[in-house]
């Protein structure tokens, strides 16, 4: 047994099976592939995986058990390069983080400023990417900081700390009908034709939650994933905008208008994710406190230490509006 061949278990599950892209991921043949998949079957005298042919269709029972330990031994291998970092180079290495468009553009500008700052040999990688393809990050040990609205909190593997609380927010162009209307009601806005997320982004899930209780039924007219694109069309006059409320800049969109709307909306909160036993370098836990001073080093190494805890809400968080900060 060695490290390519779990390291080629763990691809053929997160390639779906497909060995010429296992092969890709890393940079050998497919027919290496298959023959370190045979080998180690041969070794510990099981099948690992349910096949068609030559076709790999998923795992089988034994297979599904030795892929979590496989998760663990690579993971654990990857903290001891960390730990070896830490003490060898405590001020030199590489942050990686993947959050979406929304957090990228609007939350994490104050934050990576002041930790550029405070680690400027640090190579800081931001990876804009879809609250699903997070959690796959995290757990594939290719990112150490999640940061998203949804997914992260709902992960059994993932330990997950409250980054800040948001409204949605109705946006409309210069001058519209909605934007003089006392008081602004789900109703009015529907009559329009709506511009909003995609379903899975950015508390989608909770915007139409709140007009099906109304018994509405809105248009949506336009879905985008992320607010500068659903911005442009609603001033483009194409519908309403609804919208982080996060994501509305005053001085530059000037010829928009964001309305008082937080009385329609449930808050929503953005978290931050790490997985439960992935080692942390030093700076990895001050990026952290940098987006909620709450979340100091001990209580990140604990919480993310302790087996199914619940996902961990500060006695206060902060409510992140448009035009504010962090």
């Amino acid at each position: 047994m060695n490290f390519q061949q779990l390291r080629i278990i763990q691809e053929a599950v997160r390639c779906h099976f497909n060995l010429t892209e296992v092969a890709n991921a890393l940079f050998t043949s497919q027919s290496g592939v298959s023959k370190h998949i045979k080998d180690l079957e041969d070794e510990l005298g099981i099948e690992l995986f349910v096949r068609r042919g030559k076709r790999l269709l998923g795992l089988t029972e034994p297979g599904q058990e030795l892929v979590m330990i496989v998760r663990r031994i690579l993971l654990d291998a990857r903290n001891i390069r960390q730990l070896a970092e830490q003490f060898s180079n405590s001020d030199h290495g590489k942050l990686r983080v993947a959050t979406t468009h929304t957090q990228a553009r609007y939350a994490l500008p104050p934050v990576v400023e002041q930790f550029r700052v405070a680690f400027p040999k640090v190579q800081l990688a931001l990876h804009q990417v879809n609250p699903a393809e997070i959690a796959a990050m995290l757990l594939a040990g290719e990112t150490d900081i999640g940061i998203a609205t949804e997914a992260l909190a709902t992960t059994d593997e993932l330990a997950a700390f409250a980054f800040y609380q948001w409204h949605h927010a109705v946006t409309v162009p210069v001058g519209h009908p909605l934007a003089t209307l006392q008081p602004l009601t789900l109703d009015a806005i529907a009559e329009y034709p709506l511009i909003t997320y995609h379903e899975g982004f950015t508390g989608r899930a909770k915007l139409d939650a709140v007009f099906a209780r109304a018994g509405l039924m809105p248009d949506i007219a336009i879905s985008a994933l992320d607010a500068d694109v659903i911005k442009t069309y609603v001033e483009l006059g194409l519908g309403v905008g609804i919208i982080a409320s996060v994501a509305f800049d005053p001085a530059k969109d000037v010829g928009l208008r964001l309305l008082d709307s937080n009385r329609l909306f449930e808050s929503n909160i953005t978290w931050i994710a790490v997985r439960r036993g992935h080692y942390l370098r030093n700076f990895a836990y001050r990026f952290i406190e940098l987006c909620n001073a709450e979340l100091n080093e001990t209580l990140v190494r604990n919480t993310s230490a302790a087996a199914g805890s619940p996902p961990f809400v500060p006695g206060s968080i902060e409510m992140f509006e448009g035009g504010a900060g962090i």
